[in-house]
């Protein structure tokens, strides 16, 4: 891939795509009608919901998975996780092998080290510190690319909101944490973000979820050998297995599919920022699963992320609900799918 491909799709990873300019299809009015705007506003808000459903999903996913890591040990917990999703979306997606680009393929390559890497090093993180500390610590990630990628100062404003709610939600500081599970967790932020950007790029480049379940295979391939490692015969006992299936369909299977549509119509900023919601579903999840409780600050510290991701997800519908998407798509030539 040449440099200047390279920087073109790095760039339209962060350029407002198809969910502010669907805005201009099917939905929009044809004059100024009111239920036109309220189709556009409905399109707008698919995406958003899409990328919530995946973190009810992933995180108290991960919850089962802490569950059942004195079973399998966290490279065990990884390797249920990603080899039994690689097979369902085999199963359900039938990609196509020939036909690819060499760009393609080694789009598809980067999105299943980004995802392998990144259940990897979280899971190492959640074997050693509290799954809200690690989820709190791992966000930070998309946190940067969306101050990075942002082209608003209002979205510099609302990653700062979330930002202070992630801070708030750590007790005001990690140094109590076991500081190998703190870099993991850290590390585990940093391929969210690279996740998010070839996640976004393999959306663009192959139908349907052709391009996710050839990545979870790479995922797959790569945690295998560390998980044998670790867990050995461990992995087949049907308790395990059982557990392990639930973990793969609800941690990658429905999050990984929900956010690759999701991408595929919504700014990658925007995105970054709506997965400030995962410590808050997370704190949820342990809560729930593990009976972990939530005190006055955590609570306010929820409290701040969700109104940052609300701040941000009203941006997006504003800017795309007007002429700007259609200017945009004019401008690119890109259609409305």
């Amino acid at each position: 891939m040449n440099d200047q491909g390279t920087a073109a799709e790095t760039a339209a990873a962060f350029a407002t795509p198809e969910a502010a300019t669907a805005l201009g299809g099917p939905g929009e009015p044809a004059g100024p009608g009111e239920p036109g705007r309220a189709g556009g506003r409905r399109a707008a808000l698919a995406p958003i919901a899409l990328v919530v459903a995946g973190g009810l999903s992933v995180q108290f996913g991960a919850a089962v998975a802490v569950l059942l890591m004195p079973k399998a040990g966290a490279l065990g917990v990884v390797t249920l996780r990603l080899v039994p999703a690689a097979l369902v979306l085999l199963v359900v997606c039938r990609p196509r092998l020939r036909g690819h680009s060499r760009a393609d393929w080694g789009t598809v390559l980067a999105f299943g080290v980004a995802m392998g890497g990144m259940n990897t090093l979280f899971y190492q993180a959640a074997d050693r510190i509290p799954l809200g500390a690690a989820v709190t610590l791992e966000v930070l990630g998309p946190l940067a690319l969306s101050v990075f990628a942002s082209r608003r100062l209002v979205n510099l404003v609302w990653a700062a909101l979330a930002l202070g709610g992630v801070l708030l939600l750590s007790g005001g500081g990690f140094d109590r944490l076991d500081p190998v599970g703190a870099a993991y967790a850290l590390g585990a932020g940093a391929m969210w973000a690279a996740y998010i950007i070839f996640s976004a790029r393999t959306g663009r480049r192959f139908p349907q979820a052709d391009g996710l379940a050839m990545a979870m295979v790479v995922a797959a391939l790569l945690s295998l050998p560390l998980g044998i490692m670790e867990a050995g015969s461990k992995l087949l006992v049907p308790s395990t297995l059982g557990l392990g299936a639930a973990v793969a369909v609800l941690s990658s299977v429905l999050p990984y599919t929900l956010e690759l549509m999701a991408l595929r119509r919504l700014p990658a900023a925007t995105f970054a920022i709506l997965m400030s919601l995962e410590p808050a579903i997370a704190a949820t999840a342990g809560f729930l699963i593990l009976d972990q409780a939530l005190s006055t600050t955590d609570a306010l510290a929820i409290a701040l992320v969700i109104g940052a991701s609300m701040g941000a997800v009203r941006g997006q519908i504003g800017s795309g609900s007007g002429g700007r998407g259609r200017r945009a798509r004019k401008a690119t030539g890109s259609p409305a799918r």
